[in-house]
């Protein structure tokens, strides 16, 4: 039996404004119409064996949100693991092997998988999986090395030596991101690889060799931490927090001598930079990616996205351009790394951008707000089939609700109607109320709010479906 386990909690600093905290990049559709968590359990099709339900390790803020790409996907009794806050992919893989081999056994094979790769090959991903089953069967800690296309500096590298059988090299050494001069080396002895990231081995093996090479952190990730929500498991955040954060290669892998690796060429990318979406999808002739409403003079090798309104480049090398409905970032593409950095910047100043675009998503939905004023705001309100607003009353302003599209079951005090395209409602201040989604297609609403004080805290609930009841985010 093969698991997968899915690392989701990484934010992508590096891709602001498309990736922000509250909706990190393995949730973003970036190359494909499905988003890059989904696109990662589409390509495990084919493998044999079927690999079970994946376990899922998320932050728990983003708890909604993977459950609904994972139904879009109509993966079955998938196991969300929820993380109080990120510790790094050893303490992550810890936790999803604990609960599949409370699943399926101490020996049960995880291939760990992080959410925001992209693979343009995947047959070749999977026939890469299957070469490297027989080695972890028998306890061998199995990575899967990309095989170099160009002097990469952004990339940690693998040195092989000649392994125990055909397709699969012992590890020689693992080497941290390269200067150029390096890079270029490693390029040409034709004996290095790219450090993917991901792995394949037994859960009981894992185990092993974290407790062997980092006890403390073996000690630390035991079965009291977690607790069941339905199919979801809590992890206790005051035990969690005791963790020390730690990658896996540096927690186990650089030290392990039962470390293997497996050449993978499946048109591999981490999207982890602009630079790197530069190299994945179709170009112009002049070497430039242009996504959505762009136009381009004169201008090579760069990337440019419009989310929304038209972008405009002229004369520009190299460079990248994202718009947003909140934001703008212009950068020189060799300096996409460095993003993170005005991230940093924008919470040291307290700026709500870092966290949130203008659409913020919801367990229900999004809301986007569309203008705001003194005194007022105006938000579309989507509300997805099924979704449903808490029960919830605010003190210090009044909304009034205008349905575009959809059906809407709307809750005001002891008041119930169904509303369609057209109708309306009015909320006061003090009013408990509640939106539902009564039919099978999305419900639009514009929402207008009237009052001395517009702030999301501005809100009691008295009960939600999605465990947010007596919270204020």
């Amino acid at each position: 039996m093969i698991v997968p386990v899915i690392l989701c909690g990484g934010s992508g600093t590096r891709l602001w404004p498309l990736a922000r905290a509250g909706l990190p990049k393995p949730l973003l559709s970036l190359t494909a119409d499905n988003s890059l968590l989904q696109e990662t359990l589409l390509r495990l099709e084919g493998l044999v064996p079927e690999p079970a339900p994946p376990v899922v390790v998320c932050n728990e803020a983003h708890r909604f949100l993977v459950a609904s790409q994972l139904r879009a996907l109509g993966i079955a009794r998938p196991r969300l693991v929820l993380e109080p806050e990120g510790r790094s992919t050893a303490p992550a893989v810890s936790l999803g092997a604990l609960v599949a081999a409370e699943q399926w056994g101490p020996e049960v094979l995880l291939l760990v998988l992080p959410a925001d790769h992209v693979i343009s090959r995947p047959d070749a991903f999977v026939a890469a999986i299957e070469a490297g089953l027989p080695a972890a069967r028998q306890g061998h800690l199995v990575a899967f090395g990309v095989r170099p296309t160009r002097p990469e500096t952004g990339y940690g590298y693998v040195a092989t030596a000649p392994g125990p059988s055909a397709g699969v090299l012992r590890i020689a050494e693992f080497i941290e991101k390269p200067d150029e001069a390096a890079a270029r080396r490693y390029l040409a002895a034709g004996t290095f690889l790219w450090n993917s990231g991901m792995f394949l081995f037994r859960a009981d093996a894992w185990q092993r060799e974290l407790l062997r090479h980092a006890p403390d952190m073996a000690a630390a990730i035991s079965p009291g931490l977690l607790s069941r929500d339905g199919d979801d498991v809590m992890v206790d955040a005051q035990a969690f927090a005791a963790c020390r954060s730690g990658s896996i290669d540096r927690a186990v892998m650089e030290k392990t001598d039962r470390g293997v690796v497996v050449p993978l060429d499946a048109g591999w990318e981490d999207a982890g930079s602009y630079a790197a979406l530069r190299e994945i999808g179709p170009r112009d002739p002049a070497g430039n990616a242009l996504r959505g409403d762009v136009l381009s003079i004169d201008s090579r090798d760069c990337y440019v996205r419009s989310r929304g309104r038209l972008v405009g480049v002229i004369g520009l090398d190299g460079c990248v351009v994202v718009e947003t409905a909140d934001a703008v970032l212009v950068a020189p593409l060799e300096r996409s790394q460095e993003v993170g950095r005005l991230v940093e910047e924008l919470e040291a100043r307290g700026r709500a951008e870092s966290r949130e675009g203008r659409e913020v998503m919801k367990p229900w939905g999004s809301y986007d707000s569309l203008a705001r004023g003194t005194g007022f705001q105006v938000k579309r309100l989507t509300v997805l089939p099924g979704g449903q607003l808490s029960l919830q009353m605010h003190q210090r302003r009044a909304e009034h609700w205008v349905v575009v599209a959809g059906s809407a079951r709307v809750t005001c005090d002891d008041d119930v109607r169904d509303l369609r395209p057209g109708d309306h409602a009015y909320i006061p201040a003090g009013a408990r109320h509640r939106i539902e989604n009564a039919g099978s297609a999305v419900l639009h609403i514009i929402e207008v709010q009237v009052g001395d004080y517009l702030g999301e805290d501005d809100i009691v609930r008295f009960e939600d479906r999605y465990g947010r009841a007596g919270r204020t985010d």
